[in-house]
């Protein structure tokens, strides 16, 4: 299958050393840049037959079959409409839009054109969820009570503007926030009855550090807490009646502890081949190979239902971006 990259960014890196390191039919065979020269850089790097200076060259080629968005936020709608209106497949880097409203017009473009559309949340496609989600059927932990998420980090200099910058809808809660509730959406759902946070603000009127507290019908509690410029340990862990399941690094986690009432647990590991980006990327091919529009791993729903999540959370801190109408 014949990808095409939008943006030579360092998600857009890490992208195609995955697509090479997977090899089969897997391949990136096109980039786009916003100049010739940084486009070129990328294609010679990886291998890449076509190098273009316009997005839009990119999504005129007929070769390419699917195309990973790996622009700032900002730019994913506008970027997967072009995509969309040219009759391309789409894996979009999360956080998948800014606001719920662009998601919704995505995937409602996307079914009117009989496309496929994908969020890239890597996290939800990696194979040790699937032991999580089964020991949470099998009733190990008896019934869910409550779910934390924590993770923060710190970073300097142009990096540290372009993940404040509020032109490209910066801010701790769509860089990193995504994360905690995704994560916590995955153990609990997707429709949580209340949403409450605190926040500090930084200058320039984005999100540097927020806890989100979340409830649900059936009483559970989702506790989240993310920072830019704070350093805080990756940690999630999913407590219930009969013990807990511990998960380091829950956003890319290689292994899970569980914690049983009685003094008793174990530890179940399940390593990535690659980075962790191949699972995501397979299940896209999958999709497509069955024609499909969706993945029923991460669902148009479910896609918009975490963005409703984010837009209440950015009411409640009355934050909204300049571009924003």
């Amino acid at each position: 299958m014949k990808w095409g990259i939008i943006s030579t960014g360092t998600i857009a890196h890490n992208f195609a050393k995955t697509v090479g390191a997977m090899g089969g039919e897997t391949e990136v065979y096109a980039v786009a840049s916003r100049s010739q020269e940084s486009a070129q850089a990328f294609a010679d790097q990886y291998g890449i037959k076509k190098a273009y200076a316009t997005y839009k060259e990119l999504v005129e080629d007929d070769n390419v079959d699917i195309i990973y968005v790996a622009t700032p936020h900002n730019l994913h709608y506008e970027n997967m409409m072009l995509c969309l209106e040219h009759g391309k497949n789409i894996l979009c880097e999360k956080s998948f839009t800014v606001t719920a409203e662009q998601a919704q017009k995505i995937y409602d473009l996307a079914k009117e054109k009989n496309l496929f559309v994908m969020e890239g949340f890597w996290t939800k496609y990696l194979p040790i969820y699937r032991e999580v989600e089964k020991l949470i059927e099998e009733g190990v932990i008896g019934d869910i009570h409550m779910v934390t998420a924590q993770y923060g980090y710190c970073t300097a200099g142009a990096r540290t503007l372009r993940k404040f910058d509020p032109a490209l809808a910066g801010g701790t809660l769509l860089d990193i926030g995504v994360y905690a509730i995704g994560f916590a959406a995955m153990m609990l759902g997707y429709q949580p009855k209340s949403i409450q946070s605190l926040v500090k603000l930084n200058d320039v009127g984005t999100d540097e550090f927020s806890t989100i507290v979340m409830q649900y019908e059936n009483g559970a509690i989702a506790q989240l807490t993310t920072a830019i410029q704070t350093t805080i340990p990756v940690l999630g862990c999913v407590y219930g009646s009969k013990g807990y399941i511990n998960i380091p690094e829950f956003k890319n986690p290689d292994k899970i502890q569980v914690v049983l009432n009685d003094g008793t647990g174990y530890t179940i590991e399940k390593e990535v081949e690659i980075n962790g980006y191949e699972y995501e990327i397979r299940e896209a091919e999958q999709c497509l190979s069955e024609k499909r529009q969706y993945s029923e791993i991460l669902t148009p729903d479910q896609s918009i239902a975490v963005m409703s999540m984010m837009d209440e959370v950015r009411s409640i801190w009355n934050m909204k971006f300049p571009f924003e109408k």
